[in-house]
């Protein structure tokens, strides 16, 4: 596994999440992903990180291997915390300055939006971090299938699919060391305007480009060599089949679902909300 980066990533481990049906898992990072949209205060996230890090304990995969996974969204963390900080006017008003206005509520949005942003990757990465590759395309073939009724290629998209998460982590490490390349031979990546980067990045595009291009043609070829075909005759060494384990954790993610839906709708997430306001504001 790549030190620097874990988004895509495999972790093997024996876990009971590692042996759950692949489709189950796939349903319960959706709804897991709806979810997190629907909470609405900050006891909401808490019962959020309360499901994530139990999942994340169960499956046994470790936490600083799924927190890695924030850095590749790091950047937009940042940059939406920023955005929401300066910008939110709606409140009571802390500090002013020209255009920029900085509200308590405005933080709040901005917390909210960051510890929102943050477990839905988290979550998601989770997904990759405890299926394989094969696992994914087997689930995802079978999710879709009822496209199959009107001639869509289910397995073509299945396997495009997971083809492209498997390789993210790879172009990552190929970025890294044409950067490292780079720099040895004296290019200047770190310094100058944001335009000057940008042209300081087509050493590192092209080359990159024709990597990711050569892998393609490489992965076709071992493909072709193996005679394989998405033809809708292929048959599965394992047969994908729910046990009692998912239909535990389907009950799980419908009692979390209930729960924030309880806490935004019906008591409108204000309780913990307004505690911790009237503590700030004394």
């Amino acid at each position: 596994m790549n030190s620097n980066f874990a988004f895509g990533q495999y972790y093997p481990s024996n876990s009971i999440i590692h042996k759950m049906d692949p489709r189950c898992k796939i349903l319960l990072t959706i709804a897991y992903m709806v979810a997190i949209f629907l909470v609405k205060s900050y006891l909401g996230y808490l019962l959020t990180m309360v499901l994530l890090f139990s999942t994340i304990a169960i499956s046994k995969v470790p936490l600083k291997i799924v927190v890695r996974s924030i850095k590749a969204v790091l950047f937009l963390l940042l940059f939406t915390l920023i955005l929401n900080l300066l910008f939110y006017k709606s409140g009571t008003v802390i500090w002013s300055w020209w255009q920029i206005t900085i509200t308590w509520q405005g933080i709040d949005y901005a917390i909210k939006m960051l510890f929102r942003l943050t477990l839905l990757v988290m979550g998601a990465s989770m997904l990759t971090f405890t299926t394989t590759a094969t696992e994914l395309t087997d689930g995802l073939e079978s999710l879709l299938y009822p496209l199959k009724l009107i001639k869509i290629p289910v397995h073509d998209i299945a396997i495009i699919m997971s083809i492209a998460l498997r390789f993210i982590p790879t172009l990552v490490e190929e970025t890294n060391k044409i950067m490292n390349a780079q720099k040895a031979r004296g290019a200047d990546l770190d310094t100058g305007n944001f335009f000057k980067r940008v042209k300081a990045m087509l050493p590192i595009l092209i080359p990159l480009f024709v990597s990711a291009f050569r892998r393609a043609d490489e992965l076709a070829d071992a493909l072709d060599a193996r005679c394989y075909n998405a033809s809708d005759k292929r048959t599965k060494m394992k047969v994908l089949k729910f046990t009692l384990k998912d239909y535990i954790a389907i009950v799980i993610m419908a009692l979390f679902i209930a729960a924030i839906c309880v806490d935004a709708y019906c008591f409108g997430g204000a309780y913990v909300d307004n505690l911790i306001y009237s503590l700030i504001m004394g």
